[in-house]
């Protein structure tokens, strides 16, 4: 059953009462994959989400959630989204990083959650390779510290993009990159029960099969789709 709207409500909480959060789906564009992430001991499926620091951007939120839960490095994906925020360029910025599903979730019975889903991608390889430790005996490290990556480049379309993780082989021959997979990401002991997989979005889906989580993906999987042609035109 495709997720559903809900009726617009009036509610009202101070900050004592309210718990902002983010989630993400993070795609590798060029395998046509999406993180999943799996709860080893009860047994369930779901996409990565947490709570937004104080002063915290409520996207910047979902990249770091995105890589303390998963252990992939990812940056928020402007997409063609219908929204109903305001447009300042009078239609001339046709790529948003608008949240695509906004839940309303009861967190104790006096206080409210309130959580914003976005989609993003993992990271180019040079991105990741920035973050690299290299010590005075030439030994390399990856570092697992989340840092917030730049942002996805305004002049820069999603072949370009994708054409970014097509590497040469030492034969001349070409081969995707594979997203660098960060162990040990997460900051407390129930996130060390979470394993992660890059999964074919349709697997994906199937996965997470009803609910909220299917359908970010399927929408943002759509505006992946659309931007690619919107660019093509």
């Amino acid at each position: 059953m495709p997720a559903e709207a809900s009726t617009p409500v009036y509610a009202s909480f101070p900050a004592s009462k309210l718990t902002i959060g983010a989630g993400v789906a993070i795609f590798h564009l060029a395998s046509e994959r999406v993180v999943v992430c799996y709860h080893t001991r009860d047994h369930y499926w779901f996409l990565p989400k947490g709570r937004r620091n104080a002063n915290e951007d409520t996207n910047r939120a979902a990249e770091r959630e995105g890589f303390e839960e998963s252990g992939y490095r990812n940056r928020v994906l402007p997409l063609p989204l219908r929204h109903r925020q305001p447009d300042p360029d009078e239609g001339h910025q046709r790529f948003v990083t608008e949240p695509i599903w906004t839940q309303f979730l009861p967190l104790t019975t006096t206080s409210q959650y309130l959580l914003f889903w976005y989609a993003a991608e993992t990271v180019p390889r040079a991105i990741e390779e920035s973050y690299v430790v290299r010590a005075s005996d030439g030994t390399i490290t990856h570092a697992r510290v989340y840092k917030q990556p730049l942002p996805f480049p305004a002049d820069m379309n999603l072949r370009q993009r994708i054409a970014m993780d097509s590497v040469a082989g030492p034969d001349g021959s070409r081969k995707i990159y594979e997203p660098f997979w960060h162990e040990g990401t997460g900051v407390d002991e129930e996130e060390a029960l979470y394993t992660s997989h890059l999964l074919p979005v349709d697997e994906a889906r199937w996965k997470l099969k009803g609910s909220i989580m299917e359908d970010i993906i399927k929408r943002a999987w759509e505006g992946v789709q659309l931007r690619l042609e919107m660019e093509s035109g």
